[in-house]
């Protein structure tokens, strides 16, 4: 990609004058549209730091580029090479895969994978070797600031690398064993020996330090140890001692265990502790003062108890505030994969004081509707759902919505998935129409990295984590990829693909209309038994000007009468086929091709 194409591609889209104009920081978090991406699995700038300054082979330095399970090479020094791509596509905002120190490598015999990802922790202070360093990190902030666009942090507070072990069985076989069966006051179950008098418990009422300061002893369920190589290996130095964990084997997922069981062997946290709570306020409150970050995406949220939450939100909240980030976006991860699951999403944003969530119900509800077969009411329901959010409908605008990420999978993947056998134009065409919605509707729309490139994956986790500089990995090179004849053994960082193209375009039309940003969304028509129409009108909120916006999830034409407001008579087209003028007042006849959409702005109120 020579400089001078993509300055070219720059002048195109206004929008950037948006993103750099004034004090960034006074955008609120729904006027930015978001790119998500792993380091790793990014561009590799610098092959110097690909084994993160280990020696030997890669289950000691974890770098494998021809393994998805290790590191492939990916850094900050080639993020920051690439921020020219990033912005010229239309993102205003980075959400940055975490960058802290991982342990290498991990997993059982034959098992082993790398921390390529960042979610294996035993260093949360500094930045990894294989990413490179901290002053990269700071050039990183300093050319998005330059640029006026906002940096997102991954954290996690749930969990460390696994180093933790137990004597009584190997790490990945501990099954969880709960508080009724082994309670923190016996060794061995109920009738076993005694130990830490007087602790009360965990819950609610116990969570003081006072009654914290009587648990001494952290075998009540199984028998922990580190091994000494690893005696001292997290920082700070408080992690390295197991009373600040629970001690319980794996989560099952369900009951108590989703809180305070190990996740696949990591070490859990006992965030009940106020120790613990007071300890990851002081960790990533200080990257908020070292260099301002604008956000935080908060891993594994579901699986920490909400006092933590309700002790460290507003804390997190309070330091970017007072280091000058008014506007801070904390959102946390409630994984789910149900449309339906509106409800789960919102009991965050009540009980654990998150003000926002990623919104994983519309991931699932334009993945049923546009790579599936499901009515469009899904989504109506959806938004009628708004409400259930602390804040109501206003507070639905900062919920950072995606159709792909790392751990859920790619769109196009859902497509072959749901409908196996599908051309690859229709592909295309149903994943742009996804873009349509993610790009439009109510929300923060956050793009995954390769998305934009017609990446399509197969499944979730290691099968969605491509590399968007040239892959040696077999399994990413035999996928046909949509929009192009290029496969991951080719850089693609192509300005040029109908993809990018289509996503720079409708973040130009949301850095230019306020509505499609911050204004108040109302569904209007919708299918009920099967795919077809769906439209929204969404107003102004300044002059509450309406926008009409309509999409055709069926794969044949539609034509259809859309509800308006009455006074919207003339109508503007922004984006696709929208007509001149209403058929009457309140109603506008639309003529829309298979899985197309359109955009369109009323005239000025009379």
């Amino acid at each position: 990609m020579s400089r001078a194409r993509l300055a070219f591609f720059l002048a195109l889209f206004p929008l950037f004058t948006f993103a750099a104009q004034g004090d960034f920081r006074q955008r609120l978090p729904q006027d930015e549209v978001v790119y998500f991406l792993l380091p790793d699995r990014f561009e590799n700038g610098d092959p110097g730091n690909d084994r993160g300054g280990l020696q030997g082979d890669r289950l000691l330095t974890g770098f494998d580029p021809e393994s998805k399970g290790f590191y492939n090479g990916g850094d900050l020094r080639g993020l920051i090479d690439r921020l020219d791509y990033i912005q010229a596509m239309g993102a205003t905002a980075i959400w940055l895969g975490p960058i802290y120190r991982n342990k290498p490598v991990q997993g059982d015999r034959g098992n082993e994978s790398a921390g390529y990802h960042g979610y294996w922790i035993t260093d949360f202070t500094r930045v990894d070797p294989h990413f490179g360093s901290e002053e990269e990190f700071e050039e990183l902030v300093t050319a998005l600031r330059a640029r006026g666009m906002k940096l997102y942090m991954d954290i996690i507070t749930n969990h460390t690398a696994d180093v933790i072990g137990y004597r009584e069985c190997p790490e990945s076989a501990c099954r969880y064993r709960s508080r009724a069966d082994y309670p923190y006051s016996t060794v061995g179950g109920p009738d076993g020996e005694r130990i830490n008098e007087g602790f009360l418990g965990d819950g609610p009422t116990g969570q003081t330090a006072d009654n914290f300061a009587r648990l001494t002893r952290p075998d009540f369920a199984y028998t922990p140890f580190v091994p000494e190589p690893e005696q001292e290996v997290k920082v700070p130095a408080w992690l390295n001692d197991p009373i600040w964990y629970h001690n319980r084997g794996n989560t099952t997922f369900s009951g108590e265990s989703s809180t305070m069981g190990d996740f696949v062997g990591l070490d859990d946290l006992m965030t009940e502790n106020p120790r613990v709570v007071a300890g990851f306020i002081d960790i990533f409150g200080d990257w908020i003062d070292r260099y301002a970050i604008d956000g935080f995406r908060v891993d594994t949220a579901k699986h920490v108890n909400d006092e933590f939450w309700v002790a460290f939100v507003p804390a997190m909240l309070e330091r970017a505030h007072a280091r000058g980030v008014p506007n801070f976006h904390i959102f946390g991860e409630v994984f789910t994969e149900q449309a339906g699951e509106t409800s789960l999403l919102a009991r965050y944003t009540h009980k654990a004081a998150f003000p926002s969530v990623l919104d994983f119900a519309f991931a699932a509800a334009v993945r049923d509707t546009v790579a599936g077969s499901a009515p469009t009411s899904v989504l109506a329901t959806l938004f009628a759902n708004d409400v259930l959010y602390r804040g109501g409908e206003p507070a639905a605008l900062s919920l950072p919505t995606f159709i792909s990420n790392h751990d859920f999978g790619r769109f196009a993947h859902f497509i072959e998935r749901e409908r196996p056998g599908t051309g690859r134009d229709e592909a295309l065409a149903r994943v742009m129409l996804a873009h349509g919605l993610l790009l439009t509707l109510r929300g923060v729309p956050t793009i995954y990295s390769g998305d934009e490139q017609g990446f399509v994956g197969r499944g979730g986790d290691q099968s969605a984590r491509q590399t968007l500089f040239p892959s040696r990995v077999a399994e990413y090179n035999q996928m046909a990829l949509l929009g192009t004849e290029a496969t991951t053994a080719d850089s693609n960082f192509d300005i040029g693909h109908p993809l990018y193209r289509l996503v720079a375009g409708l973040a130009t039309l949301r850095g230019e209309h306020a509505a499609l940003r911050r204004g108040r969304q109302v569904t209007r028509n919708y299918t009920e038994d099967g795919p077809g129409l769906f439209a929204v009108s969404r107003f102004d909120p300044g002059d509450g000007r309406e926008y009409v916006l309509v999409y055709n999830t069926s794969g044949e034409r539609l034509l259809a009468n859309v509800e308006v407001e009455a006074n919207s008579l003339d109508f503007e087209p922004l984006h696709g086929p929208c007509p001149a003028k209403a058929r009457a007042p309140g109603s506008l006849a639309i003529d829309l091709p298979a899985f197309g959409f359109m955009v369109c702005r009323a005239g000025s109120r009379p």
